[in-house]
């Protein structure tokens, strides 16, 4: 096969995930303003066109707070496994927030609309994002066991995350090239989450009984801010208050319910959780 026709065929490969379109029929470049707030910037000599300026800050703070946090483990580590964990989970989770709202609120407009006739559903930021999302609660839940478990639960920790984490990543590079939408939502990513944190509630809750340890108080408050985190963004979308705001002028979506609550949990996390975490004595990684 001559090598243009090799590039024409990987870039198709790639190209597919752009055949899932938006549910919005009518959503284009005419109509992308008209569903949400858009505001043109100066930046740098260049007008750059921004989509849900305030969501993308809200986003975007989010990402930086749960990156420096996560550095700031690493850096404090210890010599805490657990610790150096917690650096890594956040971090994905961090750089994953700004990927996120890159195409999600930014600059969606640049990548899954502009110059084409009908807007795009998802692009492959939206992707990565997913993987680095799923990803993070993993580390998370090994970065617990280390706190947590004996030597053995913390090597069935690393078993569990690591071949949770491949089968993930495998499932949603099939679903983005098949491509297969139902395999690359948001929903599912989180129902492939929860039961690491029902785990942990059910794990922290039986140390905390039993032993009443001030980090299992700790880490329940972060599981159930958590909870309360995807409650208030699943009651808000329910209700559709978005579009009943954007009907008077005013924007505050589920997306902004969700990253604010998340950077308070990180927040939380910093204040209260992040003293608190080390190894279980006379275990190390």
């Amino acid at each position: 096969m001559p090598p243009t026709r090799k590039l024409e065929k990987a870039s198709s490969i790639w190209q597919r995930l752009y055949s899932i379109k938006a549910d919005d029929p009518q959503l284009n470049e005419e109509t992308w303003s008209t569903v949400q707030p858009c505001k043109t910037y100066r930046m740098f000599g260049k007008d750059v066109f921004i989509t849900q300026p305030s969501s993308s800050f809200w986003v975007y703070l989010l990402g930086v707070m749960t990156t420096i946090l996560g550095v700031y483990f690493i850096v404090d580590d210890q010599q805490q496994s657990s610790r150096m964990l917690w650096g890594i989970s956040l971090i994905l989770w961090g750089v994953g927030a700004l990927i996120a709202g890159t195409s999600y609120q930014a600059f969606g407009y640049q990548l899954k609309c502009k110059g084409r006739p009908r807007a795009v559903w998802t692009s492959w930021w939206e992707v990565v994002y997913l993987v680095f999302q799923q990803v993070s609660v993993n580390v998370m839940f090994v970065a617990v066991a280390y706190s947590c478990l004996e030597s053995f639960g913390q090597s069935l920790s690393i078993i569990i995350a690591t071949v949770v984490s491949i089968g993930y990543t495998l499932m949603i590079c099939w679903g983005a090239f098949k491509p297969v939408k139902s395999l690359i939502t948001f929903e599912l990513m989180v129902h492939f989450c929860t039961p690491f944190i029902v785990f942990c509630i059910g794990l922290n809750a039986w140390r905390y009984w039993e032993f009443g340890n001030p980090l299992d108080l700790a880490l329940l408050g972060t599981w159930f801010g958590l909870i309360l985190t995807m409650w208030l963004f699943e009651k808000y979308a329910a209700l559709d208050l978005t579009n009943k705001l954007w009907k008077e002028g005013k924007w505050f979506s589920e997306n902004d319910v969700l990253h604010v609550a998340l950077v308070i949990w990180v927040i939380y996390i910093a204040i209260v959780l992040e003293p608190l975490v080390i190894d279980l004595p006379t275990n190390t990684l």
